[in-house]
């Protein structure tokens, strides 16, 4: 009888526990990270084209406490995101730059995803673009003639 007022006791003890897991608390005055633009369309630009294969995603700080941005990643290593390392104070604006390697060529669509103390985190936003082929021949890779055959 003793064992079995004990199991009952821990299997009430285990229901509390697992009911409190799924109550989530959401912190009202938590920062809330809020974009202009979410995908950014650079367009189509030649290989090479330094200025043509960055861009800006302008973002503001709409909840009440300061948003701390941890780390931004993109999809591939052909984007690399750079973010303001400060916090950003409620109501204050701030931008994130994002290099993509104009050396691929082609068309690309990729991510950028963004770790935060937000209510939104993670967040993802996109850029999107073409790159076309540099016949100028200004690239600053020259073909080059390779080594002589020998017979």
């Amino acid at each position: 009888m003793k064992l079995k007022s004990i199991l009952t006791i821990f299997a009430f003890y285990l229901f509390l526990n697992m009911d409190a897991q799924d109550k989530i608390i959401i912190n009202p005055n938590a920062p809330e990270i809020t974009f202009e633009k979410e995908l950014i369309d650079m367009g189509t630009y030649n290989q090479y084209d330094d200025a043509k294969s960055r861009c800006e995603f302008i973002f503001t700080n709409t909840g009440k406490e300061p948003l701390i941005i941890e780390k931004a990643k993109g999809s591939c290593g052909c984007t690399v995101p750079e973010w303001p390392k400060e916090p950003i104070a409620p109501g204050e604006t701030a931008v994130m730059k994002i290099n993509y390697d104009e050396k691929r060529v082609g068309p690309y669509t990729k991510s950028i995803t963004i770790t935060s103390n937000a209510k939104t985190s993670p967040k993802i936003v996109k850029v999107k673009g073409k790159v076309v082929p540099d016949e100028s021949n200004n690239s600053p890779i020259k073909p080059s003639g390779g080594a002589p055959i020998v017979k």
